[in-house]
């Protein structure tokens, strides 16, 4: 079998973008919860054509994801982070198989920067124009069914993706809805530990 050669990732531009959520209409939480997203633009090295072997990119982009989730550890506090997601934009000109890169290289990234949490990474993407704005599901690290996590974040910039661009997102929260009440398995419950409990 020949060789692969990885392209190169060609970087654009890196955003941080923070949310602090106090209330969403009842009393103030004891301790706002913080949602923090990082999104990083690159060149879609497929653009306008059909490449039938897509693994080299997804190798290519593993010191990204690094990058990426090494912030949002530095933002929030490693011990801190409850909840996470990923997502991805692809330019009209790509295909949505070249955002699905984003699984192993973005997901496994942020499991190894928290300890290899035991959750799924939740997510999503979409081939869109740009400025698109995309909501990033989230949920809890340890345990995908844990309701009060069960949530979302908007990602997205103004100028991006252009249509020969992808824009890679991870999101990581240190709680989840700050006036959650609606039952189901709490974060003090995780006892199966598959992460699917």
């Amino acid at each position: 079998m020949p060789s692969i050669s990885s392209p190169t990732i060609q970087l654009r531009k890196r955003s941080l973008q923070i949310e602090t959520i106090f209330h969403e209409g009842g009393p103030p939480a004891s301790r706002p919860v913080r949602v923090a997203a990082a999104c990083a633009v690159v060149r879609n090295p497929y653009a306008g054509r059909y490449e039938p072997e897509l693994l080299a990119f997804m190798e290519a982009l593993k010191p990204l994801g690094a990058s990426l989730a090494e912030e949002l550890v530095a933002t929030l506090g490693r011990d801190r982070v409850e909840a996470y997601g990923k997502a991805a934009i692809v330019g009209v000109n790509g295909e949505m198989e070249h955002g699905a890169v984003w699984h192993e290289a973005g997901g496994w990234a942020m499991r190894e920067a928290l300890g290899a949490p035991r959750a799924i990474v939740p997510s999503v993407k979409a081939v869109a124009g740009t400025g698109y704005r995309l909501m990033v599901p989230l949920h809890h690290v340890q345990a995908a069914y844990v309701r009060s996590h069960f949530s979302s974040a908007e990602i997205g910039l103004q100028d991006a993706p252009r249509p020969d661009e992808i824009l890679f997102a991870l999101v990581m929260a240190d709680g989840g809805r700050v006036h959650a009440r609606v039952g189901g398995l709490r974060a003090d419950q995780i006892a199966a530990g598959d992460g699917q409990r």
